[in-house]
Order: C-alpha cells, then sequence, then structure tokens
C-alpha cells in the first residue's frame, strides 16, 4: 500500500491533466464553457508547478511501466505550458461557439496521452498513450463539422489505424523474445536482431505517424487545414513532442548494435528534405506550416540518434523542444489573427508592426538564425549528431535549414509589401486579444531562450 501511495506522489502531475479533464467535460455537460476554460487553465498550472519538483529524479513507479526521468519532467514543463498557450487560442477563435467546452476536455485528454506517451516505460503504455492522444485528436479536427473537417478526419483516423495497428503487431516480436513488455529488458533482444528490427520498424510507423515524420506524414497538412488554426497549433506542437519524446524513451534501452541510428538518421534526412521541397509550393499558410512542422520533426531524430553517445543530446532534445513549441505556437497565433491564405498576410508588417516583426522573428527562428531560439536549439543538434560521428547527417540538416529561408521568405516577403487593408482582417485581428497572449509569449521566449541558451545549457547538463 505504502509503494502504491509513493507512485501516485510521482504521477501528481498526470493525475492533475486527468482530473481537469473530467472537471472540463462536467462544465460542458452543464453548459457552462467558461467555467471550463477557467478550469482548464487552473488545472494546466498547478500540474506545471507540480512539476518542478520531479527534476533530477531518476526512477519508474509500477513495477517500471512509468518513468519518471528527465525525458518525462521535462517533457511536463513543455507540454503543459504548450497546451495552456493552445487553450488560450482556441479561446480566442471558438468562444462563445456551439461545443466550446468539448475541445478544453479533449485537449486535456489528448495531452495526458502525450504525457503517458513520453513516460512511457513499457510497450503497452506506448499503445495507450498513442491510442487516448490519437481519439481525442480526430474529434478536434472534426469539430468544424464541415466536408473539409470531416475528410481530414476521416484520413487522419485511418491512417492512425493503419500505423497504431502495425505498431503493435512490431511490438509483439519484442515480447516473443524478451518475455516482458518493459523497455527496460530490451537488451534482451542483442541475440535477435531480426526481431529487433521488425520492433524498431513498428514503432517508427505508430510513433513516427503521431510526430509526422516522412513517410507517415501524409495526413497532417489536410488534418491542420481542415482543423481550426488554433488546434493545429496544438496538433504541430503537443501530440508530436510527446511521440518524439516516447521514441527517445525507447531508443535508449535499445542495443547499440541493433542498427537503430542508422535507421533513424535516414528516417532525420528523408524527412527533412521532403517536407521543406513540398513546403516551397505552398499558397495556404496552415499547409505550409503543417509541412515545416513535419520538417522540424527531422530536426528532432538529431538528437534522438545522438543519445546514445552524445552528452548534448538531451540537452539538445529538451532546449530544442521548448523552442519549437515557443515559435511554432506563436507563428498560428498570429496566422489566426490574419488569414489561412498568404494573401491575407500581405502587408501585416506594415498596418501590424508588431506582430509582423513577431512572425518574422518566428519564422528566422524556425530556419535557425542567431540570436533566436532556434539557431541555439539547431546549434546544440548539430553539434550532438556531430558529437555521435553523424557530421553527414548534421549537413544535411544546414543545408535544409538554408532550404527552409526560402520557405519562410515566401511569407515575411509579403508582409512587407503595401497593400488595402480589408475591413473583415481589421475586425478579426481585434477580436483575437488572447491570440496577442499567445503570440507575445511565443516571442518572449523565442528571445529569451536564444539569449540565455549557454545558460540554460549548463542548467541541464548539471
Amino acid at each position: 500500500m505504502q509503494e502504491m501511495a509513493h507512485d501516485l506522489a510521482l504521477m501528481w502531475p498526470e493525475i492533475v491533466v486527468l482530473l481537469t479533464a473530467v472537471v472540463t467535460l462536467v462544465c460542458e455537460m452543464l453548459r457552462c464553457a467558461r467555467a471550463g476554460f477557467v478550469s482548464l487553465l487552473a488545472g494546466l498550472m498547478l500540474a506545471s508547478v507540480l512539476s518542478v519538483p520531479l527534476l533530477g529524479l531518476e526512477t519508474a513507479v509500477f513495477d517500471g511501466t512509468y518513468r519518471i526521468n528527465a525525458l518525462s519532467v521535462w517533457a511536463k514543463l513543455v507540454l503543459l505550458p504548450a497546451t495552456l498557450l493552445a487553450a488560450l487560442l482556441v479561446r480566442s477563435e471558438l468562444a462563445n461557439s456551439p461545443r466550446e467546452g468539448t475541445v478544453y476536455s479533449l485537449l486535456c485528454f489528448s495531452t495526458f496521452g502525450a504525457l503517458i506517451l513520453a513516460g512511457s516505460g513499457d510497450t503497452m503504455l506506448l499503445a495507450l498513450g498513442l491510442l487516448m492522444s490519437g481519439l481525442a485528436s480526430f474529434a478536434l479536427v472534426a469539430w468544424s463539422r464541415d466536408s473539409r473537417a470531416t475528410e481530414a478526419a476521416m484520413k487522419f483516423f485511418i491512417y492512425a489505424s493503419v500505423c497504431g495497428a502495425v505498431m503493435i503487431f512490431g511490438l509483439s516480436y519484442w515480447y516473443g523474445v524478451t518475455g516482458t513488455t518493459l523497455l527496460a529488458d530490451l537488451d534482451g533482444l542483442q541475440q535477435a536482431p531480426y526481431a529487433a528490427a521488425f520492433g524498431l520498424v513498428g514503432v517508427l510507423v505508430g510513433l513516427g505517424y503521431k510526430a509526422s515524420l516522412v513517410p507517415f506524414h501524409f495526413w497532417a497538412p489536410d488534418a491542420y487545414e481542415g482543423a481550426p488554426v488554433s488546434i493545429a497549433a496544438y496538433l504541430s506542437v503537443v501530440p508530436k513532442i510527446g511521440a518524439l519524446f516516447a521514441l527517445a524513451q525507447v531508443v535508449i534501452d535499445l542495443p547499440d548494435d541493433s542498427g537503430w541510428q542508422g535507421m533513424l538518421a535516414l528516417v532525420a534526412a528523408v524527412t527533412m528534405t521532403v517536407a521543406y521541397l513540398a513546403a516551397l509550393v505552398q499558397e495556404n499558410v496552415v499547409r505550409m506550416l503543417a509541412y515545416s512542422s513535419v520538417a522540424q520533426a527531422g530536426y528532432f531524430l538529431l538528437a534522438i540518434v545522438s543519445l546514445a553517445t552524445s552528452t548534448l543530446a538531451l540537452p539538445a532534445l529538451v532546449v530544442f523542444a521548448a523552442a519549437y513549441s515557443a515559435m511554432n505556437l506563436g507563428a498560428f497565433a498570429v496566422v489566426a489573427q490574419t488569414g489561412v491564405s498568404r494573401k491575407d498576410l500581405f502587408g501585416l508588417g506594415r498596418r501590424r508592426v508588431v506582430a509582423g516583426l513577431a512572425m518574422t522573428l518566428f519564422l528566422f527562428s524556425l530556419t535557425g538564425i542567431p540570436p533566436l531560439a532556434g539557431f541555439a536549439a539547431k546549434f546544440l543538434l548539430f553539434a550532438a549528431a556531430i558529437e555521435a560521428g553523424y557530421g553527414w547527417l548534421a549537413i544535411i540538416g544546414i543545408v535544409n535549414s538554408v532550404l527552409s529561408l526560402a520557405v519562410y521568405l515566401r511569407i515575411i516577403a509579403p508582409m512587407y509589401r503595401s497593400c488595402v487593408v480589408s475591413d473583415n482582417l481589421q475586425g478579426r485581428a481585434a477580436a483575437s486579444p488572447a491570440a496577442t497572449i499567445v503570440w507575445l509569449t511565443g516571442l518572449i521566449a523565442t528571445l529569451f531562450i536564444g539569449v540565455m541558451a549557454q545558460g540554460i545549457l549548463q542548467q541541464l547538463r548539471y
């Protein structure tokens, strides 16, 4: 009984998020969307505060099935504030609309699934986290109930169902060899390289779809375009980072001679290149940012590939996750205030100077231009890859960063052209103060992480 109480005490952040999801659902049943929104903010802030004392712990609860380590704790400290900002963006876009409160509950359930993924110490929790996050995400994409949203949600659902089934099938090989579902026992795969490879392919398919890695990314542009902009912003950050941290939890226990580094490095290179090439031809800004998020998932893999051999890998993964959350949510918040077409952004830098500057800095940060957060994070990623012996992958990442500048300049350049400001855009911008809070917070975080990167790195390595 004491052991159970001890384990539950270490999972208070997850428990609070789950209880918050239930409370927001009850508020929606009572048709009190505002109360649900307040409950959501309070619950996420409390869970974030409860996560701080867990820093530095390296343990596992419930017989090793759930891990309390640097990966899972930093996942909480990144994903919970990111969900809070996404909720503010949702409020700015969907306030006083039908089923508004349902979105808040779904956000909580999806975030809970992402946290379970990030702390998984057992293959069954990988499947559970993927399922919980996925079911909530399907409903969020279909929220608008129009033909485009319905089609996007169906594509998302079918893709997720197939990929999840492939992952479970692949994991059965690991269980057959090791006789256990615990990730800590994966060293037993050393004598079964083919089973190890089949299982890893299954995990890459299942988590790769959630993280939108190439070639499992095809659902992402349609889902982001079909969903409300605020939901697209959330999907581009929270479920993605949860899946990538789950992949990191898996690979730290895989035998070094199983060839997983080479497989992940190849996926990373293909993901970055294909996504940016596809982004070059997009006219819809949300689709362009969708392909951008696919490419950024490839950069995450640079840290994951290096986890076994580089001391910089874990700090790089955490810093890039925080930087990516800030700059991506900020960029989507500006889009939510303007419009989803490139034409809607024409003249933004002239008519709304601060918002235009913020959007420019977010996109430059995604490129990796100093002294912004994206530069510091990518520098750490490249250093980790080189330290791990993957210099060729770092070079591909640098080349793709140059390619990304061409992508983002297609958004930045029109923002400083003269144009006639429509009444529709002026009204839309004035009606979204919460979105302004989101991109201002993202801007502050982007600048802070970039300027204070050295101090942050020292704290993480300590």
